[in-house]
């Protein structure tokens, strides 16, 4: 029990007071020995109410280790004047932007991507390249029409399905329809 006592009152005793922030919270440090090793304990006696969002990140860096020094009260006052101009500019801007959009009206029509929409595939399906085409050349060979008429009927049985199929909100496919550099966002 006694060594419980002693090692309170060290800590109560050996405490150094590092600075206070703007909420009145102060900061303490102490170094102890544990192990054979010096070590240093940083902490915090918050004023009022435990609330450990109120601490200010410069000191949260302190208490962390992160920072060998603690924040000076220059440096602090500095910070906070640093952090209401861009709360300032922040508010400028969002004014400026609604100013903005009630010039341009109400008549763009917003959509948004939710779960709910999916891709249109029925467009992307149209945009598949049709067998009539022909070479760069300007001339079909016979190797590519008969390679052409098997992707003709995959093709169709692609769209089939796309048409027997219900709509679903989650695109689905076996990945035989793909050709790369062909699909083209709907119109």
């Amino acid at each position: 029990m006694s060594r419980i006592w002693s090692r309170l009152s060290a800590m109560l005793r050996n405490r150094t007071f590092m600075g206070a922030d703007k909420a009145g919270n102060q900061y303490y440090v102490r170094t102890e020995q544990i192990d054979g090793i010096m070590k240093e304990k940083r902490w915090v006696e918050f004023k009022g109410e435990v609330d450990s969002t109120s601490i200010p990140v410069e000191w949260i860096c302190w208490l962390n280790g992160q920072r060998k020094v603690a924040p000076t009260p220059e440096e602090m006052a500095i910070l906070e004047a640093r952090r209401q101009r861009v709360k300032e500019n922040v508010a400028l801007l969002k004014k400026e932007e609604e100013e903005k959009k009630a010039r341009e009206g109400s008549g763009r029509k917003i959509t948004s991507m939710g779960k709910g929409d999916g891709p249109d595939l029925k467009s992307f399906i149209q945009q598949l390249p049709v067998a009539s085409e022909v070479d760069k050349s300007g001339e079909a060979s016979e190797a590519t029409s008969s390679k052409r008429s098997t992707k003709t009927q995959e093709e169709k049985e692609v769209q089939d399905q796309a048409k027997q199929e219900p709509e679903s909100a989650e695109p689905t496919g076996s990945g035989a329809s793909f050709r790369p550099g062909t699909w083209q966002p709907p119109t």
